[in-house]
């Protein structure tokens, strides 16, 4: 086996060298990622600048810190108290996403680990906040979207400024102790057969009422109808009455002028 030339030897190095250096240096950023660069020799963190998706070239003595700007959410569950004093306990979900342009300030100021560091603190002190001034029954029925708003607006208001957004709270459970539970619903239970009693009782008045008015018109009318009734009224209609009797093919026997009104008489109807 031929030994290599003295020459070939550097070169074979040089070239090892320059791939080890190439491969620390080269640096992709995924999908809905952002990248902030941790100068070794500088001043640590660089919080000019957010490097975008794709491939880029960095010193190797520099490293490119990954992070996902995209909205992320988390989950959590909480002991809370409520305004009386009783323990509840919320399930949620949080919907954030760190500010792109100042990425590098997010992580030099609160740390790579800033959902512990910053938002997780913020969200607890928001809920037990928001969660103590509502009874166990409010927060069990009727107060969920006003809860939820209000949590958000107070983490909001706690992380004024620190380069992180949250978008929108979600309470997906409260969770009561089973004696008080059973309590408000039975609660519910009979404010909703008090309701549709209610609702009986008035379809019944209107229903009532109506009959009452449809009576009181037929009476009204009738009252007319009588005064407006005389003899001579009466005779007229008992002539017209007689004509169309007469003038049907049953057989009959008229005598004119023979009733107590002076009426026509009808006789042998067949």
């Amino acid at each position: 086996m031929q030994k290599l030339p003295k020459i070939g030897l550097p070169i074979i190095f040089t070239i090892a060298v320059v791939l080890i250096l190439i491969s620390k240096a080269a640096v992709t950023i995924g999908p809905g990622e952002g990248g902030v660069l941790f100068e070794r020799f500088g001043d640590g963190i660089n919080t000019d600048k957010t490097y975008g998706e794709g491939f880029h070239i960095v010193a190797p003595w520099n490293s490119m810190l990954i992070f996902k700007v995209r909205q992320q959410s988390i989950s959590d569950e909480m002991n809370v108290l409520s305004v009386n004093g009783l323990e509840v306990r919320v399930n949620g979900t949080i919907w954030y996403e760190p500010e792109y342009e100042n990425l590098g300030k997010l992580i030099k100021t609160k740390g790579e680990d800033y959902v512990l560091e910053l938002l997780n603190p913020a969200v607890n002190a928001a809920a037990r906040s928001v969660v103590g001034r509502y009874t166990p029954e409010q927060l069990y029925s009727s107060k969920r979207d006003v809860i939820e708003q209000e949590i958000l607006d107070e983490v909001v208001n706690l992380i004024e400024g620190q380069f992180l957004n949250v978008k929108r709270v979600l309470v997906e459970d409260v969770k009561l102790p089973e004696t008080i539970k059973n309590a408000i619903e039975g609660k519910l239970k009979q404010e909703q057969q008090s309701l549709e009693y209610e609702f009986r009782l008035v379809t019944a008045d209107k229903e009532a009422q109506k009959q009452r008015i449809e009576a009181q018109g037929k009476a009204d009318a009738n009252r007319i109808l009588s005064a407006s009734l005389n003899d001579k009224i009466l005779q007229d209609k008992g002539i017209e009455a007689t004509i169309k009797l007469a003038e049907s093919p049953n057989s009959k026997v008229i005598v004119i002028g023979s009733g107590d009104s002076g009426l026509p008489i009808i006789l042998g109807n067949q």
